[in-house]
């Protein structure tokens, strides 16, 4: 995701009728019975969406398309743990350099072309490696991927710089796989009548037809080379308000949908044709303070940040119960490397927040505004316009202005932020969030190697973090894999190359009759829409 955010949100899920609170238990079955053919969900998406999972236009509104669209090596299973996708079985070299991966037989494009290894090469060493492209996710693989080398035509190698634990986790993360008889001619990024009509495509389902700013409708394939789609069509209707979208979710008009304004959640649990779920997600919020300044280079003044914002009122307020205080990288969503102890550091205390400013040679003047060496501790933070990111940084001046601290904001544009924020570098300090494959590997987003260009937005650089990053990724065995990400997250809540926010919670609303969705968030539960159907009311 060259975008942070691309990364981020998604909304599905089939529950129990009643609805689960704060902290109530995810995991809820399904109705269990016997699936009925036919029948088309609609699903709301906030904009048109580019139908290629590499391109750098590909953000939010396109990930849970091109999940459907564009089959991967590997895909999450329902534990979140990698499985099989186009590849049927993996395995690593003795020397932890190489991986080979075993593809399927008898799969085709959706224009019925035989697909083979060759379109992994061509996707992986044409497009991901190629840095003139600027491929969306490039970063995940550009420090570790050397090439991809076919062996025969049902067999590729991924040839590393280094050992890589998680690359089948990261092949299951928004790299689907291109067609290189289609996209072979000119610039594979960038072919409009591919990323805007009708791709060539392996996924359970196929474009149909493509309607800009009003909805992309998609049909069984029958190519597919799993199970055939319970559903006849899925269809993405562009509904850029979101009480627009729940209006249409009341009314029936939509299946399925992230519910974004959490503060309709109980509107929503009162309508006697929809279901209502929480689900934990591989994401947290941050705010970014760009190393360049001086002013953030002293840890103590980063740990004041922490201590001045209170982290639950925000999650009290904008996400209204539904998340838990952030203050590592590693999300509650993977249990397993999630270090619990963490929870209680950083409460809010401004006194303590000032008391370290004082340390650090800030002083408190008559006018209630910290000062070192004449000058004010004033700053500009950009805020995207985009979900809860205005309601929180709001928040959050207030905060600081309790500890001395201004902090003026400069709302813009989404894409405009982005350029100005993610691109340029171009920002003082910044509240964002991210999503990441489902592994603790955190590497291309903290590493000093992606400092000033890659994933690491504050420019953070710290050679014990890279030593635990460099640790972790090439660990193989699950135990000591534990070890190391635990005492990565003690350092990162030591340091703070972020000010962690917050750890949000997915709220998904699924019409009654919607069945067979798994009890997994949208953006991984789309690998799933072929298990999807409708229930006779």
């Amino acid at each position: 995701m060259k975008t942070p955010l691309g990364l981020l949100i998604a909304l599905v899920i089939a529950v129990s009728a009643c609805a689960q609170q704060p902290g109530a238990p995810t995991g809820v079955a399904t109705q269990a019975t016997t699936p009925v053919k036919g029948g088309t969900v609609t699903i709301p998406i906030v904009a048109d969406p580019t139908l290629n999972p590499w391109s750098p236009n590909s953000f939010v509104e396109s990930i849970f398309v091109n999940r459907i669209l564009f089959a991967g090596v590997t895909k999450p299973g329902k534990d979140l743990a990698p499985v099989g996708d186009l590849a049927t079985k993996w395995e690593a070299a003795a020397d932890g350099l190489s991986w080979t991966f075993t593809l399927r037989d008898n799969v085709k494009w959706s224009d019925g072309k035989p697909f083979s290894a060759d379109d992994v090469a061509f996707t992986f060493n044409d497009i991901v490696l190629n840095k003139e492209l600027g491929a969306n996710g490039r970063g995940n693989f550009a420090n570790v991927l050397k090439k991809v080398t076919v062996v025969d035509p049902k067999t590729v190698k991924f040839e590393l710089a280094s050992r890589f634990s998680a690359l089948p986790s990261y092949l299951a993360y928004n790299a689907g796989i291109l067609p290189k008889h289609a996209l072979s001619s000119g610039n594979p990024l960038t072919n409009n009548a591919f990323n805007k009509g009708t791709p060539v495509t392996t996924g359970p389902f196929k474009v149909e037809k493509f309607s800009p700013g009003q909805s992309l409708v998609l049909t069984r394939n029958e190519e597919y080379f799993g199970d055939k789609a319970h559903l006849d069509k899925l269809v993405f209707s562009i509904v850029p308000d979101a009480n627009t979208q729940i209006a249409q979710a009341l009314s029936g008009e939509i299946q399925i949908m992230l519910l974004d304004n959490k503060a309709a959640v109980e509107r929503v649990k009162s309508a006697s044709n929809l279901k209502v779920a929480s689900r934990p997600l591989v994401q947290y919020y941050w705010l970014a303070l760009n190393q360049t300044d001086e002013r953030f280079q002293d840890v103590r003044v980063r740990q004041a940040f922490m201590y001045a914002i209170n982290r639950p009122a925000i999650i009290s307020s904008v996400e209204k119960g539904y998340g838990k205080v952030a203050n590592a990288a590693i999300t509650p969503a993977l249990a397993a490397y999630y270090d619990p102890s963490l929870e209680k550091e950083y409460a809010y205390d401004p006194e303590k927040a000032k008391k370290l400013l004082t340390d650090a040679g800030w002083k408190m003047g008559s006018d209630s505004v910290m000062a070192k060496d004449g000058k004010p501790f004033k700053f500009t933070m950009d805020v995207g316009q985009k979900g809860i990111l205005e309601p929180a940084n709001e928040l959050i001046q207030q905060d600081l202005k309790k500890v001395g601290i201004v902090a003026d904001l400069s709302s813009q544009e989404w894409n405009s932020y982005i350029q100005k924020v993610v691109v340029r570098r171009d920002y003082v300090a910044t509240v964002n969030w991210w999503v990441y494959p489902s592994d603790p590997d955190v590497l291309p987003y903290y590493h000093s190697s992606a400092a000033g260009k890659g994933f690491n937005i504050p420019g953070f650089k710290d050679a014990k973090l890279d030593d635990l990053l460099q640790q972790g990724q090439a660990a193989t065995d699950t135990e000591q894999r534990k070890s190391v990400y635990k005492q990565l997250q003690r350092h990162m809540a030591d340091n703070l190359p972020y000010i962690f926010l917050w750890y949000p919670e997915e709220i998904d609303v699924v019409s009654t009759n919607l069945q067979g969705v798994p009890a997994l968030n949208l953006r991984d539960g789309m690998h799933y829409v072929q298990e999807w159907w409708l229930a006779k009311k």
